[in-house]
């Protein structure tokens, strides 16, 4: 009998226990090591096409280099669990629970940019304002002239409708966005008694607030025409600004750059929330 209770002492079922874990711990590290690898390499991709294939008006496309980068490290780091362990138990708690909250807010940011990707308004709008983005030499960018195009649609089917271009003359561009934005409807048939031009913004929230100067913000029924992926921010921007009577107009974006853009307009909903635009 006393050898019995000899062999049921728990020391090698606590060994077990302890190996089991640690055996679970590393299966853990080793599946958070292949995602962070796999993710890398997606932005490692999508970054050298972006590079390569996309004409962007701007470099913020720079970020998914950076983004393959971090997940290049992470993935090494954590398939070493020698050194996770030894990073303190509070902080990896603290890391994964921050990640946690920031996936959570992307995702719930970015399904409010989706709810307004396929955005048509009502017909009869009094003015029709068009945001202005990069003119090129050669004319408007492609993120531009899809917006001109999609507000040709809603101005020639709305006769009445008043048209504002609306945007300044960056260091890289050769007019002003609104005075290329006006010249293009204008050889497109748009009557150029029908167009006001705002030329001095050079963001979101001065686009609508000196296009608001140009007509009456609390009477008139107003259209905001921009791509798809920036129709949430500039309707918020402009119900914060009084804006009684908004609809958004969304415009289609190159399918290559539609990904670029989702990340670079959640950074911008996030900068105009801090700063108090939405």
């Amino acid at each position: 009998m006393g050898k019995r209770n000899k062999q049921l002492i728990p020391l090698e079922k606590s060994k077990r226990v302890i190996y089991l874990d640690r055996r679970g711990a590393a299966k853990g590290h080793k599946s958070a090591a292949a995602f962070f690898g796999v993710l890398g390499t997606g932005c490692l991709g999508y970054f050298v096409y972006q590079l390569i294939f996309v004409s962007a008006g701007s470099g913020f496309f720079v970020i998914w280099g950076l983004m393959a980068a971090g997940c290049g490290f992470l993935s090494v780091f954590l398939a070493h669990r020698n050194w996770v362990e030894k990073v303190p138990k509070w902080c990896r708690r603290t890391i994964q629970i921050l990640f946690g909250m920031c996936l959570v807010l992307f995702l719930l940011v970015e399904g409010l940019i989706i709810s307004r990707f396929n955005a048509w308004p009502k017909a009869g709008a009094d003015v029709c304002i068009i945001l202005g983005a990069q003119m090129k030499e050669s004319g408007p960018s492609d993120v531009l002239q899809r917006r001109l195009d999609k507000a040709l649609e809603y101005l020639n089917e709305n006769p009445g409708t008043v048209v504002v271009v609306s945007g300044g003359q960056g260091g890289n561009e050769p007019v002003s966005e609104a005075l290329g934005m006006k010249e293009y409807l204008v050889a497109k048939g748009i009557a150029e008694e029908r167009i006001l031009t705002e030329d001095a913004s050079t963001n979101t929230w001065e686009n609508l607030e000196y296009s608001a100067k140009l007509i009456d913000k609390d009477r008139d029924s107003v259209v905001i025409v921009t791509n798809n992926f920036h129709v949430f921010r500039a309707m918020s921007i402009a119900e914060k600004q009084g804006y009684r009577t908004i609809e958004g107009l969304a415009a289609s974006t190159h399918k290559g750059s539609l990904l670029n853009n989702m990340l670079r307009e959640f950074l911008g909903v996030m900068k105009d929330f801090l700063v108090g635009n939405l």
